[in-house]
């Protein structure tokens, strides 16, 4: 776990804070209803329900909102480990997989379990100053506990130049 990402865990676990984030910085997933309900440092889930905004015409789940549900429970695992980090982290998703195995119906709740690598890859990123990447798997699975979908979302993190070396 990287130093500020209890602070992290704090503030974006607030639930106003957490949808004013959302209404700024996600703005479609404020409008889907992405709702982040753990976020410790090996894991974060989010939950989607299915509703008129969140369907498709085949009567299920539309596989975008998914996706943005399954992208924010690996990411949010990034934004936590770089939260003010020193130096600066941009992170980018640069490929998406994905596997689709049952209608998605209810409530989806999308896991990411890669806490330990993500914290890995972040202080690889820091002490390299090289991009690096990393395959996240984030499965959803419905109120049965059955495995609607699994998603691979690979990010490219790498830490930025400092703003001291960028002024020389």
């Amino acid at each position: 776990m990287t130093p500020n990402f209890t602070a992290f865990r704090a503030l974006i676990m607030h639930p106003v804070k957490f949808w004013l984030y959302m209404l700024v910085k996600l703005p479609m997933g404020f409008l889907a209803g992405l709702k982040l309900i753990q976020l410790e440092p090996g894991q974060a889930a989010v939950q989607v329900k299915y509703k008129w905004l969140t369907q498709n015409p085949f009567g299920s789940m539309y596989f975008a909102v998914l996706s943005m549900a399954a992208e924010f429970s690996t990411g949010i695992l990034c934004l936590a480990n770089i939260y003010k980090s020193d130096p600066a982290i941009s992170m980018l998703v640069v490929k998406m997989e994905s596997h689709f195995y049952k209608k998605a119906l209810g409530v989806i709740t999308f896991t990411c379990n890669d806490g330990n690598a993500i914290i890995n890859i972040v202080k690889t990123a820091k002490e390299t100053g090289e991009g690096v990447t990393l395959v996240s798997k984030s499965t959803g699975v419905n109120q049965n506990g059955e495995v609607v979908a699994e998603f691979f979302i690979t990010w490219s993190l790498k830490a930025k130049a400092s703003k001291s070396l960028i002024a020389n």
